[in-house]
């Protein structure tokens, strides 16, 4: 049985939960608009793809945290068609951004275009890279001491965030030091592999979601 010492510690750590969801939503969101406008205005296309995929993080931080206030409301809750659309839809758009990273690097490649500056993408990414492991770091905890998969998943996601603000770094760092502008489409196509393994795990828990049927959430 649940003791009454055990139920607090839960209950501490599904509102830690709930915080890092917060964080994760409002951070992403914030990074993604600084990203999207400063990327186009650098014509930076890696650090715009960088951007875009914030957006979708933020999707996948809403699914997350939606579920920790359903498990906290009704420690009962079973999984539900909202978490399967969520990550279905997820995995469509980063389908569709690894589409259009991959035209636009072709076209970048082929017309030997080349951003204005890369400074803003390596000023983004040493920021991001810092923020993002300490939430690896705190969704494992709680990940670990609810036994949630769900929320180790996310912290999986959120370390995929980690490759793709070091893709970022080196390829800006690689233009602002060397001029070597082209570097910025290879960059696109690094979060272009990325964006796809995102998409189909993100697909691959959607299926699986169908195949708990009346089993619990957690």
């Amino acid at each position: 049985m649940t003791t009454h010492a055990q139920a607090s510690e839960q209950k501490l750590f599904y509102q830690y939960a709930l915080w890092l969801a917060f964080f994760t939503i409002f951070y992403n969101a914030l990074e993604g608009l600084v990203s999207v406008y400063l990327g186009a205005q650098d014509e930076a296309l890696t650090l715009f793809g960088f951007g875009i995929d914030s957006f979708i993080e933020v999707i996948s931080g809403v699914g997350i945290m939606a579920m920790v206030i359903r498990i906290r409301q009704n420690p009962g809750t079973r999984r539900g068609q909202f978490e399967r659309t969520a990550l279905r839809l997820t995995g469509l758009r980063l389908y569709l951004l690894a589409g259009g990273l991959f035209l636009t690097a072709i076209y970048n490649l082929l017309t030997g275009h080349k951003p204005e500056t890369t400074l803003s993408g390596t000023i983004i990414s040493l920021i991001s890279i810092v923020v993002m492991w300490a939430l690896v770091a705190g969704k494992r905890r709680v990940g670990n001491a609810l036994n949630s998969a769900p929320i180790l998943a996310d912290a999986n996601c959120t370390m995929v965030c980690i490759y793709m603000s070091l893709i970022l770094l080196a390829s800006s760092l690689i233009n602002q030091l060397t001029g070597f502008g082209l570097v910025d489409s290879l960059g696109a196509i690094g979060l272009i592999y990325f964006s796809i393994n995102e998409g189909r795990e993100s697909f691959e828990k959607a299926s699986g979601l169908e195949g708990w049927g009346m089993r619990r959430f957690w």
